[in-house]
């Protein structure tokens, strides 16, 4: 290690969280596989539990190469990239995860075909000829993948053979004037880079074989799944409405499913009022609403312990006041016969939606 490392000519963008074990090796295996090259790694915590945050300050203080950024409040793999490129001045920058499964031996020849080759993007591929899913990937994992794929071709405006692919390089430039486009949002911020770009770019896929993981576990779930779907119909959109309001709406279909489940059990009791059914139905449908909205809708700003219990009170409070928005609505607008009672009560439904989504947003789910 010199004692004053040259200017970074790339900077490699780890997210991670609960990644303690493998912040070491992931130093000393860029550092084998980057001779030659000026590099530096920012390693980007989203508050990790288990130490991650503090085992990167560990490195730092002997090794000017490696930096990182701990997050407070907020979660996400798309926005820790984010924030990740933002903090840098090198040239170019790369995308690895911290689980140490991707290839870093490829990270020169990626490097290669971007500054000396002409592509705009090279992508660490496990799709293109000579790369491998090998044991990193489950069954379950790669028809995930297989899947996410076919349906991401249907909206990218050129061929990718791994667009789910989370190991890519690119320009810092580039990154910086797509960023503002970006959802940043989920776990492809690659195919979502590829779908806000504004135009087709030039892509590089070098292969690799994907590596079983190490140290730490997986972090997709059922709502990973949701998140990609969400982001595909926001770019099918074009952004006319914003992620979270599509999921937030979504979200409160289901809550209606419920409300009427619950509704219909309610009235097979012997000398239940209409009245005490109602509420019941409604009160279990807010719940399940809230609690699929701090899992999904609210994924990177998800409430726990006690914020999760004035969270609920406050959702509670936020619904009742919409629900008597709706009602009064609908009532002037079949009143002053301005519309019938399906038109009447269409509207006050998306008055309702509007409020709670303008309003949890703002007081019940909020940044720190």
């Amino acid at each position: 290690m010199p004692a004053q490392p040259l200017p970074a000519e790339i900077t490699i963008v780890v997210p991670c969280y609960n990644e303690a074990a493998n912040v070491a090796p992931m130093v000393e295996r860029l550092d084998a596989a980057l001779t030659g090259v000026a590099w530096e790694v920012v390693f980007v915590d989203d508050d990790s539990p288990d130490g991650t945050a503090a085992r990167v300050r560990e490195l730092a203080a002997v090794d000017p190469r490696v930096r990182g950024i701990r997050r407070i409040g907020r979660r996400g793999l798309a926005s820790a990239v984010t924030e990740g490129v933002l903090s840098s001045s090198a040239p170019y920058v790369a995308v690895i995860d911290g689980d140490l499964q991707h290839d870093e031996t490829i990270l020169p020849a990626m490097l290669a075909a971007v500054r000396d080759g002409g592509a705009d993007v090279a992508i660490g591929s496990r799709h293109a000829e000579g790369g491998e899913a090998g044991e990193g990937f489950s069954a379950a994992r790669a028809r995930v993948s297989d899947a996410g794929t076919r349906l991401a071709a249907m909206l990218l405006p050129t061929p990718v053979g791994d667009p789910m692919s989370g190991f890519f390089l690119l320009p810092r430039p580039l990154f910086e004037a797509i960023a503002p486009r970006l959802s940043a949002r989920g776990f492809k911020i690659l195919l979502d880079i590829l779908l806000s770009a504004g135009r087709a770019l030039q892509v590089a896929e070098v292969p690799y074989r994907f590596r079983p993981r190490v140290a730490g576990e997986s972090k997709l779930d059922a709502t990973v799944l949701l998140e990609f779907l969400g982001l595909l119909m926001d770019k099918a959109l074009g952004g006319l409405l914003p992620w979270r309001f599509i999921s937030f709406a979504a979200v409160g279909a289901v809550g209606l499913v419920v409300h009427l489940a619950v509704l219909f059990l309610a009235s097979r009791v012997p000398g239940l009022e209409f009245e005490a059914a109602q509420w019941t139905a409604t009160f279990a449908a807010m719940t399940v609403n809230f609690l699929l909205n701090n899992r999904i809708t609210y994924r990177d700003l998800r409430l726990r312990g006690p914020r999760l219990v004035r969270g609920l009170v406050l959702f509670y409070a936020v619904c009742a006041i919409g629900a008597v928005a709706n009602v009064g609505i609908a009532g002037l607008l079949v009143h002053e016969r301005l519309a019938g009672w399906g038109g009447a009560g269409a509207a006050g439904a998306l008055l309702t939606v509007v409020w709670n989504y303008a309003v949890s947003s703002t007081l019940v789910w909020r940044g720190r």
